[in-house]
């Protein structure tokens, strides 16, 4: 997932000319301006639970130039965590810089489908279409078997990218919901009628999505 933030981020936001040491300049404000300004980042990195009260790292704008320079960088976490401290933006360990960095999943894709969002084509009306569907696969074992057990794949495909921009694990427990995945504000969400859930689908829509179910018909 990060190769490819890194990938559109570059082609889509940052500038060609961008490096490690350029977050420090007039690049970092662009960036900041291209991905909805520094109000919809913070609210963003609180809803998909990223970043959620400042310690050591004061707020969520700070948390992304972070994780870009160790993205961008040739240089691994302890260096990053210097680089931050170098700089003002936070006084933190590697292992801390780490941990933040694995509670970034549900933000990044939610940042990078505002990307792709911002580059679909004009066909597409510039809106990201997703399709939603989930698979399962029996578990392993003759006990799993006779209880039913199973491992349960949620995906999305992304439309007009032509790739899926989603996928989770889950067991059995982990029933086909219609907000699993962060919205992307403008947004279709098109699903199947295991997706027709009233409440979800309002909080859908208060976001900004648009949805497409298949609703029960008579022949069913």
């Amino acid at each position: 997932m990060y190769t490819v933030a890194v990938d559109h981020w570059n082609r889509s936001v940052i500038p060609a000319c961008m490096t490690y040491e350029s977050l420090g300049n007039r690049d970092w404000k662009h960036i900041i301006d291209r991905l909805g300004g520094r109000a919809r980042l913070e609210t963003s990195a609180r809803h998909t639970k990223a970043f959620l009260r400042a310690r050591a790292i004061e707020n969520a704008v700070d948390l992304l130039r972070m994780i870009l320079a160790y993205c961008l960088g040739a240089r691994g976490l302890r260096c990053t965590a210097a680089w931050a401290y170098a700089v003002g933006l936070a006084d933190i360990s590697n292992v801390a810089l780490l941990y933040r960095l694995r509670q970034c999943g549900d933000w990044f894709a939610l940042l990078i489908g505002q990307v792709l969002a911002f580059d679909a084509p004009q066909a597409a009306q510039g809106r990201l279409i997703r399709l939603i569907d989930a698979t399962t696969v029996p578990k392993a074992g003759t006990l799993a078997r006779r209880e039913n057990k199973l491992w349960r794949i949620h995906s999305a495909f992304d439309l007009p990218s032509e790739r899926f921009g989603f996928f989770e694990l889950t067991d059995e427990k982990g029933g086909e919901r219609l907000d699993r995945i962060p919205v992307v504000e403008g947004e279709i969400r098109i699903g199947d009628r295991a997706y027709l859930q009233p409440d979800r689908m309002g909080e859908l829509l208060d976001a900004g999505a648009d949805i497409v179910v298949r609703a029960r018909g008579q022949a069913d």
